[in-house]
């Protein structure tokens, strides 16, 4: 077999195996988009442990407190401190360290 052959047999394999490929991850993505997503208990309300995302989602997608968190970081008009954050929200000083000790906010 020539090395012009020997190429020309590899491109069909490589063409045939991305389109397998190609057609293995449609198939996952459809059944990815058809599993709910897993809610958990935090601070007593149930929460997504990875929030939805639509196709091309706005703001008015997110959760109601990572809309708060964004208008706090908006209206401060440069870099914020986490302390401010939690300030602005009502939620003192050290929500954010209790929330990941896994005590909740």
């Amino acid at each position: 077999m020539s090395e012009l052959e020997r190429i020309t047999a590899r491109r069909s394999e490589l063409g045939a195996l991305a389109e397998d490929l190609g057609k293995r991850l449609g198939e996952a993505e459809a059944e990815a988009a058809a599993v709910p997503p897993v809610k958990a208990q935090v601070a007593g309300r149930a929460v997504l442990l990875i929030p939805h995302r639509g196709d091309a989602p706005d703001e008015s997608a997110l959760p109601d407190d990572y809309r708060k968190i964004l208008a706090v970081v908006r209206t401060a008009g440069g870099p914020v401190q986490v302390r401010a954050v939690g300030e602005e929200l009502g939620r003192g000083v050290g929500w954010l360290r209790g929330a990941r000790a896994g005590r909740g906010v």
